[in-house]
């Protein structure tokens, strides 16, 4: 087994993941809640906006010139050029929210070396926040004051702990309301913020688990160098370190097993 990257192995990548949060804000921000706003539906059924195509476009512009030599896999154009060093780029995550005038979304932009997300940078410039990290330095958000660290909670009884579930159909669709509903019962509370803000949220430790389905690399790659950085565990809903199985769950780190146990208890009667 060969050793972990270092924190400087990234530093590169993570200033140029940031930069690439610049370029995504300024497409994005501008067409948020436009009153022209042009929307179509994919192949999947899916909305995708104009903004989500001038995003991804203006990301893997500048990519090709700082890293001609990576590959990229985007959500609006697919897969391009060498998966063992990939950017894994959701330009708008929250698109139906964008299309509403709900500030609740955002760019993610991940670096993975083979199938691994080393970096990643969360931005949503309609809260004015970002977050970003990268393998062993750390996650952190930026604030008036400067960067600030984050870091998951230290709850350790499913009793005190809250919980982002992403929507009831989700989970019923994925053959797991019981589970839901049997962890709704368990903790304190319980919520759908839904789409990558869980995720930033359980990183700021506000939360302590976030689990989700039918997503893909690219809707959660960001988001795992964030949570793992600032303390917490991601796994598949299975309890899998992967981001390709199609689903998540994510914890503070203290109570992974035990939600994994609650799940599986009543997932697989």
């Amino acid at each position: 087994m060969t050793d972990s990257p270092a924190a400087t192995d990234f530093a590169s990548d993570l200033a140029l993941a940031l930069r690439l949060a610049n370029a995504a804000d300024a497409q994005s921000l501008p067409r948020f809640d436009a009153s022209d706003l042009r929307i179509s539906t994919k192949a999947d059924r899916t909305h995708v906006t104009d903004a989500d195509l001038a995003t991804e476009r203006a990301i893997r512009a500048l990519l090709a010139q700082e890293r001609p030599d990576d590959g990229i896999l985007g959500e609006e154009f697919g897969t391009e050029g060498d998966a063992h060093r990939q950017w894994i780029i959701d330009p708008i995550d929250g698109t139906a929210n964008f299309m509403r005038g709900v500030p609740l979304w955002g760019t993610m932009i991940s670096l993975a070396v083979d199938g691994v997300p080393h970096v990643g940078v969360v931005s949503m410039p309609a809260l004015g926040r970002r977050w970003w990290a990268s393998t062993g330095a750390g996650a952190w958000t930026a604030t008036d004051a400067g960067p600030r660290r984050v870091e998951t909670s230290a709850v350790s009884s499913l009793d005190d702990a809250a919980v982002s579930f992403q929507s009831i159909t989700q989970w019923a669709d994925a053959g797991h309301l019981p589970a839901l509903l049997r962890v709704a019962e368990r903790v304190w509370r319980d919520r759908a913020y839904g789409d990558v803000y869980s995720y930033m949220l359980l990183a700021e430790g506000r939360l302590e688990m976030v689990a989700e389905f039918d997503v893909k690399e690219y809707d959660i790659a960001a988001a795992v160098p964030i949570v793992r950085e600032a303390g917490g565990t991601f796994t598949s809903f299975d309890g899998i370190e992967t981001i390709a199985a199609r689903s998540t769950l994510a914890s503070n780190g203290l109570l992974h097993d035990a939600f994994l146990e609650l799940t599986r208890a009543t997932s697989n009667p």
